[in-house]
Order: structure tokens, then C-alpha cells, then sequence
């Protein structure tokens, strides 16, 4: 059976920084595939050494590996403790810059860690089988992002290091030999991949395709890698060590990367049975690491006392008798001041909530209870004010020696005690008077009211002399309005 041809390779507009990251869910193992363990190995193990060293310890040429481990060991982040680490077994440093290079490139993002003990909600854990060997416990993306941000030249930290492909070249025919670190020359040639495309590609491949599952031959995708890296850092001038073999180089051009069948990818970057082992461990670990974790919070929270609150809702009352207020229509709260908000205090979780507390209602637990309790429906605040002024209309009114009656001020059928009860139920006392609703007569009546008591009862002792300027008022019973009229406008009296 002849092998399936790969589907064509899509233009290189295609591709997004946000397409770029590794998107797995917590706990879940990184791949081989994932992190393309047969490209990333194609690099470090490549001996070709060509590269000029950006420290001073050294300075005969070295390979890739000792170039960007070097970088990564003297970065001004990197702690101590993981030095002594890179020194003192050098397969963990291999396998802590494979992990950065991915960093580096933006495949592996900020979010991702590498130990399970992470307590953070910010992260996701992910072992990662094929680059955790010598140590389990590897460093988390943000920390590896700072340790690479501060690889830099030693002239870089007094002057910002270069930020195109163009600057770069043009520091290094200025003479200056490496141009920059290596660690910024990735982030630069990440930054503009699209634009190289057409100038070290056929157009149809990117620099940061390069670290993705593609059709493309592992070994050819290293070589072309370390082609542009020599080209940007050594010399752009012919020929590049990195150059395919017994094929004629292109000035400008990367090697040729060859194609390869869907049997030929099936058979790249294959996990071995001892890896996938010790990262389903990782993952039961990490498991039972966030249970043990997340119970420890509940019974936490259970013992702390609930912290006093505000809510935008008035809280219900646990009282038998319901508390009813009128659904009147206020003035909607501005986008600027927010809905009013009501304080709710925290709750002392000593206290019993037993059926036998002397301060709950007459169905005692209702959680606990074995009896079924069926409740009346509950009514609407309207519906219950109603209810009230009927009762209150069975209530004779009080009869107040000495006091003068005024028949005016008895409006709608109801005395003035049956008129406070109403308003006791349906007015806001939390709203001031400019905010009450213009619409409702009852508090124009109100005021009437009161305005006429006071004349009424003006004149008698012990009230002191009315001025003489002051006409008295008339008594006489008229028939008042039940809702004002406009003030209408009157003419100057100078």
C-alpha cells in the first residue's frame, strides 16, 4: 500500500501568535509531538561549532547547545540554586534550554508550569515525560520568560538591544561580533516571521513553523534553524556551514526541507511506554494533590466566620411575619452611582442552628424536619396593603378632646390614622424628598394636611402674638383640590 501524500502546507498568513501556544487542559501530558522532541533534539546534539561566545570565559567557537545554555546560566535571573543545578548535571541544563527554546519562540506561554505542587489558580500543571529525566521538578513558564528577558549582552543592559532583523544586521557590519544575544535574536525573529517568509522561505513556511507539527522533515527543520541563526549572528555571506550537503546553496535561502509522507510523521517524535507511564503518575499526583487542596479550603471556610458583605438586593428576613413594602417605582440609580447596596453581617458559625433555637420561626429546621409543611402562597406587596387598610377600616378612630375637627382633612375614605398606616407601608424612608415620586397625590395631600393643622390650631395658647403683617387665615370649609395645580407666573409688584 502506497503512502498517503501530506495535504498541501497552507499560506503562511495563516498562522497567529494566538494559534501558536501549546493548549492542553491542567494535568494533561505534554507530548513528544507537542513539543517536537525530534526537532528540538536535531538541535542540541547538532556538534557543528561556528558560533562566536557572548561571554568572556571563552574564546574559540562553540556549538548551539553550549551557546544558548551559557546564555540561560548567566542570566541575571537565574537563581542560584539552579546553577548549581546546570553545573552539576549537564543534562538537566540540555533539557532546561530545550524547555526555555520553546519559551522563547512562544510555543510554551506564561500560563504553563512543570511541578505539581502549584497552588496557583493562574496556572496549569503539565508533565512533560521527554524533557523532565534528570529533574521533575523544572522551572514554571513565567520564571523561565524573566531568566531570558535578562540574557542579554553586557553592552545591551546600558542600551536597549535591537528589535528587527534589520538592526540586527546592521550592528553586526558595524563590526560589532555578536550583534546581540541569542536569547533576543529568537524573540526577534519570532516577532517578525511573517515578514521573513518570503526572504529565507518559498513563502509557504515561517520561522515559527518551524517548531510546529509539520509535514517537514525533523533533521532538515533543525538545519534550516541553525541556518538563519548563523545567518543573523555570524555572516550572511556564502557559504553557511548549515547548508544542505552536495545540493548548490541559494544566497538568502534556507536549505531545502523535504516533505515527509503521513507514515513518515507517524513515525517522528513517538513516546516511549517508561515516559507515558511516569506522566500518567504526574497526573494521578497532581489529582490528588487539587482534592486534597480544595478540601482543606471547604473545611476552611466552614470554620471561618462568613465576613460582613454588601448586595444589591435586600436580604430576606428569617422572621415568621413577613415584612412587606409597596413595589413603588423609584428613580433608576445612574450608571455613575451604582444601585444602592445593602450591608448584610458576617455569621458566627459557633452559633446553633437547631430546631430548638429560641430565635428560629415556628417550623424549626426545615432541612431536618420529618414532617412534610406546605406554606400559603405568597402574596404581593400591593395585594398585602390592601389587606392591612381593610383591617385598619374595622378600627373606630379615636376621638381627641379639645382638638378641633376639620371635615377637609378626611379625604378617600380614610381617617388619618388609616392614612399614616399607608404610608408607613408605602413611602421610602431611605429617599429624600426631592427624589419621591412626583406622581403620587398622597404626599401633596399630606402636606395639605399638615398645613392646615397648623393654621387651624395657630392662635391658640400658649402660641405667641402673630405678627401684624401676617394675614390670619380662613377657616372656612372649602372644597380642596386633591392634587395641585402649576405655580402660574405673576408680574413683578416693583
Amino acid at each position: 500500500m502506497s503512502d498517503i501524500p501530506p495535504e498541501p502546507i497552507p499560506p503562511v498568513g495563516y498562522l497567529s501568535r494566538k494559534a501558536l501556544p501549546i493548549k492542553r487542559n491542567d494535568a494533561e501530558i505534554l507530548t513528544r509531538e507537542d513539543v517536537q522532541y525530534d526537532f528540538l533534539h536535531y538541535i542540541f546534539v547538532d556538534e557543528t561549532a561556528v558560533f562566536t561566545p557572548q561571554t568572556p570565559a571563552s574564546s574559540s567557537k562553540i556549538t548551539f547547545r553550549e551557546l544558548y545554555v551559557n546564555a540561560l546560566y548567566h542570566s541575571n535571573k537565574c537563581s542560584k540554586v539552579l546553577k548549581e543545578k546546570m553545573v552539576e548535571t549537564p543534562e538537566f541544563g540540555v533539557e532546561l534550554a530545550k524547555i526555555s527554546l520553546l519559551t522563547n519562540v512562544g510555543r510554551i506561554n506564561t500560563t504553563m508550569a512543570f511541578f505539581p505542587e502549584m497552588k496557583t489558580a493562574l496556572r496549569t500543571y503539565h508533565p512533560v515525560p521527554s524533557l523532565q529525566k534528570t529533574d521533575g521538578n523544572a522551572q514554571d513558564a513565567p520564571r523561565i520568560k524573566n531568566c531570558l528577558k535578562a540574557a542579554l549582552l553586557p553592552s545591551e543592559f546600558k542600551s536597549l538591544p535591537p528589535s528587527s532583523p534589520e538592526e540586527v544586521m546592521e550592528r553586526r557590519k558595524a563590526g560589532q561580533c555578536p550583534p546581540t544575544s541569542i536569547v533576543n535574536l529568537i524573540f526577534v525573529l519570532s516577532n517578525h516571521a511573517a515578514p521573513l517568509a518570503n526572504i529565507h522561505f518559498d513563502g509557504t513556511v515561517n520561522f515559527l513553523d518551524l517548531f510546529l507539527p509539520k509535514a517537514l522533515a525533523s533533521p532538515d527543520r533543525a538545519k534550516a534553524f541553525l541556518w538563519v541563526i548563523y545567518h543573523y549572528l555570524e555572516s550572511d555571506e556564502p557559504p553557511n556551514p548549515f547548508d544542505a550537503p552536495h545540493t548548490r546553496p541559494i544566497p538568502g535561502k534556507a536549505p531545502y526541507m523535504r516533505p515527509l509522507t503521513h507514515m513518515e510523521m507517524i513515525r517522528e517524535n513517538v513516546d516511549t511506554a517508561e515516559e507515558l507511564e511516569w506522566g500518567r503518575r504526574m497526573s494521578a499526583q497532581r489529582n490528588s494533590f487539587l482534592q486534597k487542596l480544595v478540601t482543606a479550603m471547604e473545611s476552611e471556610k466552614k470554620l471561618k466566620p462568613a465576613a460582613p458583605h454588601f448586595v444589591t438586593a435586600a436580604p430576606q428576613s428569617n422572621s415568621n411575619t413577613p415584612r412587606t413594602r409597596s413595589t413603588r417605582r423609584h428613580p433608576e440609580p445612574s450608571k455613575e452611582e451604582g444601585p444602592f447596596m445593602y450591608y448584610v453581617p458576617g455569621e458566627d458559625p459557633s452559633v446553633s442552628h437547631e430546631s430548638n433555637h429560641p430565635h428560629r420561626g415556628i417550623y424549626g429546621n426545615i432541612a431536618s424536619s420529618p414532617i412534610p409543611l406546605s406554606f400559603p402562597p405568597r402574596l404581593s406587596p400591593d395585594t398585602m396593603v390592601e389587606m392591612d387598610e381593610q383591617r385598619l377600616l374595622s378600627i373606630p378612630t379615636p376621638v381627641l378632646a379639645n382638638v378641633p375637627y376639620f371635615p377637609e382633612l378626611h379625604f378617600d375614605g380614610r381617617s388619618l390614622l388609616q392614612y399614616a398606616w399607608r404610608s408607613v407601608l408605602t413611602s421610602d424612608p431611605l429617599l429624600d424628598s426631592d427624589e419621591e415620586d412626583g406622581e403620587d397625590g398622597e404626599i401633596r395631600n399630606d402636606y395639605a394636611q399638615r398645613l392646615s393643622l397648623i393654621s387651624a390650631v395657630r392662635g391658640r395658647p400658649p402660641t405667641p402674638e402673630r405678627p401684624p403683617h401676617i394675614i390670619p387665615p380662613d377657616y372656612r370649609p372649602v372644597n380642596r383640590p386633591t392634587t395641585f395645580t402649576r405655580w402660574q407666573p405673576v408680574e413683578s409688584w416693583d
